[in-house]
């Protein structure tokens, strides 16, 4: 049997990082993945924003975490991200969708971050050739930005080998065995494993997990497909999120990478529930008509190629992170929503020094606002 102060299911976007976080704080650490490498699930499928810019007090605390490991990462480790501080841009062309912004920065803002309502001006300049008819104007949080997931997800990886974090890939969790509340073993296709603690990061298979504990976690994936053009030369830097729901689809969003390309996704309604991740002939059809709407000058590019991921989501679209009460031994980081790439780098730090009992005094909050065991009877304004 292979022993270890933590054995981490998933070497995901939470996972890998965690694993770095933990062994430098002087831990035994494994991380146990199915997929071939690490980021070989719904991880690669990320288009790559990274943004502090939520709703949720917990999850703007954790984004400005991750933007501040993200600067940090090249100068300090030496690790290039192709990361573009280009910020995010909310544009509003209903004054419902300008009342639900502007009713969000105090909140933003009490959490530390930069972000202001701009002028419709403002943003015809950092978007050039944005429909300006009808528009209202919008919010702009500069400190935002867009990075490759597939390099930060081999940095993570090569940053956990560095503090010898073993782990074992191809290698799927079979089950558990459990006595007098406790996990004494974690069975495999492979090793068999013993740990002092076990971490859920699972991805959109935390509730299998959770089950084979005898855990129900509140995680569903449900399917979201994204594009990409040719690359073309630059023209413009944000990521444009627009939130105004139609019949078919809620908030879209799109930006232009460092390589050119541009990169797009939206959010269908009702949710495609369901962990597939075959590309559908409605993606395209309901896509494209948004973009072009808002940014005709899109319609010039021709789309590269599109596929599909999986958003492991919670009922109130905030991640569950925090100790089992059923099962000794257990932490949960799961129900990311779709967002683990952008608040992975933050969290893994959090989570580490929550379970090291190293937390500042002033993060207790985001572990009482994402506990396995609250309220999800809400639901985040911007998600």
């Amino acid at each position: 049997m292979s022993v270890y102060d933590v054995l981490i299911i998933g070497a995901g976007s939470v996972g890998t990082i965690l694993s770095y976080w933990l062994a430098r704080r002087g831990l035994k650490v494994a991380v146990v993945e199915k997929n071939a490498a690490p980021g070989r699930g719904e991880h690669r499928a990320a288009i790559g924003g990274v943004r502090a810019t939520h709703s949720d007090p917990a999850k703007i605390k954790i984004g400005l975490r991750s933007l501040d490991f993200l600067r940090r990462l090249e100068v300090e480790y030496g690790y290039d991200l192709d990361y573009v501080e280009g910020g995010y841009l909310f544009p509003a062309y209903t004054e419902r969708t300008a009342s639900k912004l502007k009713s969000l920065l105090a909140v933003q803002r009490a959490q530390g971050l930069n972000i202001d309502w701009i002028e419709p001006e403002e943003v015809a300049r950092l978007i050039p050739g944005i429909r300006e008819e009808g528009l209202l104007g919008g919010t702009y949080s500069p400190e935002d930005g867009h990075l490759s997931p597939l390099k930060l997800a081999s940095a993570s990886y090569r940053m956990a080998l560095s503090v010898g974090v073993d782990f074992y890939f191809r290698t799927t969790v079979l089950g558990f065995d459990i006595n007098s509340g406790k996990i004494v073993s974690v069975k495999t296709n492979g090793p068999e494993f013993s740990a002092g603690l076990v971490v859920n990061a699972a991805g959109s298979n935390a509730r299998q997990i959770g089950q084979l504990m005898g855990v129900d976690l509140p995680v569903v994936p449900d399917a979201h497909e994204a594009g990409v053009t040719d690359q073309v030369e630059r023209f413009f830097d944000p990521m444009v999120v627009d939130i105004e729901p139609t019949a078919d689809s809620e908030n879209y969003y799109f930006y232009q990478g460092k390589d050119g390309a541009v990169l797009f996704c939206i959010t269908p309604k009702p949710k495609r529930v369901g962990a597939t991740s075959a590309s559908t002939s409605e993606f395209l059809p309901m896509v494209v008509p948004r973009l072009l709407r808002l940014y005709p000058r899109l319609g010039h590019l021709r789309v590269r190629r599109v596929w599909r991921g999986m958003y492991p989501g919670t009922p109130d679209d905030r991640p569950i992170v925090g100790f089992d009460q059923e099962v000794a031994g257990v932490f949960h980081a799961v129900g990311m929503c779709g967002q683990g790439l952008m608040l992975g780098p933050g969290l893994g730090e959090l989570v580490a020094d929550y379970i090291t009992g190293s937390l500042r005094p002033d993060d207790y909050s985001v572990f009482e606002q994402l506990s396995p065991y609250r309220d999800f009877s809400g639901q985040e304004l911007l998600r």
